[in-house]
């Protein structure tokens, strides 16, 4: 008599060959359920990556997204109390949370990219540079005193084309490095290591 097969192994299998590979994305915050919810199914901190993209792809593209996040977010603080009172009390409490979770989301991201931008010292650096702009463009979301609107929107609207430039110009200096350098062969190594 042919054994049987509990309903859940087909599932299982199913499943682990349609799973990304060990390490995937591993650069990104674990998922958590939330009340028994699973959470979604789509990478909420780079969602312009897939899977097989790289930690510093990611985190370019989360720098740009987690921005325009919290952007929106001041944005409805606006829209409800005004720029004058949109700083008062409690009103920017929103956007306050915004900026500390976006910064937690991007940390690995960061970290990750860091690494991988780490064959060229210019690459590492523009990464540093890019997570300093990052943060103060999001402390700079708050509305100064006498700021038109059209001036408010240009200045926070002008940073993502600076992410864009600033995003470009990594990968343009991560391509000219890896055009004209080789690692060195296996036999080689083991040679120098000797």
């Amino acid at each position: 008599m042919p054994r049987r097969l509990p309903l859940a192994a087909p599932l299982l299998a199913a499943a682990l060959a349609l799973a990304p590979a060990a390490g995937a994305q591993s650069y990104l915050p674990k998922a958590r359920p939330v009340g028994g919810n699973p959470g979604p199914a789509h990478n909420y901190v780079c969602p312009n990556v897939d899977a097989s993209g790289s930690a510093l792809d990611c985190f370019l593209d989360a720098a740009r997204h987690l921005y325009t996040m919290c952007r929106h977010v001041k944005s409805i603080e606006i829209i409800e109390h005004g720029y004058e009172n949109s700083e008062a009390g409690t009103n920017s409490a929103k956007s306050e949370s915004c900026v500390q979770k976006q910064t937690a989301n991007i940390a690995r991201p960061y970290g990750a990219a860091l690494r991988e931008a780490r064959i060229s010292r210019q690459a590492a650096d523009g990464v540093k540079s890019l997570y300093e702009y990052w943060t103060a463009s999001l402390a700079a979301l708050k509305w100064q005193a006498g700021e038109s609107d059209d001036d408010y929107r240009q200045r926070t609207t002008g940073v993502l084309g600076d992410l864009d430039a600033r995003a470009a110009g990594i990968r343009q200096i991560l391509a000219i490095v890896r055009e004209h350098t080789t690692p060195p062969a296996a036999g080689v190594r083991g040679k120098a290591a000797r």
